[in-house]
């Protein structure tokens, strides 16, 4: 079936803007055009800015939002309890590992320690 991924809002934001590496863009390119999933944190993220456009609205739109359900919530509530995590970090780690994704997000750092959980960073590529 092959590899499934979460895009963490740091790396949406990254495509948007077109600041990826050449080798970076192209991968993420193809993420969202096979399968581009992500967390609900991520949606709410992402839309959170007071100048997002219709084109940002668009694009978010035509992902795959996974919501929040108790496995994602037992999850999250583990890693809070046993790593310095922020909330929101949590949620989506919690959900890529749940949901046996690898984690597509430039920090990496705030996710290593997390026994369980794949990353790629596409400025790595």
């Amino acid at each position: 079936m092959g590899q499934k991924y979460l895009i963490d809002t740091n790396v949406l934001i990254d495509v948007q803007m077109n600041h990826l590496p050449e080798k970076g863009l192209h991968f993420m390119v193809e993420i969202i055009d096979k399968d581009f999933t992500i967390s609900f944190i991520t949606y709410i993220e992402f839309l959170g800015y007071t100048n997002v456009t219709k084109e940002t609205s668009d694009f978010i739109a035509l992902a795959n939002m996974i919501e929040i359900n108790k496995d994602i919530i037992n999850a999250c509530i583990n890693l809070r309890r046993t790593k310095n995590i922020k909330l929101p970090d949590a949620i989506i780690a919690a959900t890529a590992i749940v949901y046996d994704l690898t984690l597509i997000t430039r920090n990496t750092d705030d996710f290593k320690n997390i026994l369980g959980i794949k990353l790629i960073n596409p400025w790595r590529i």
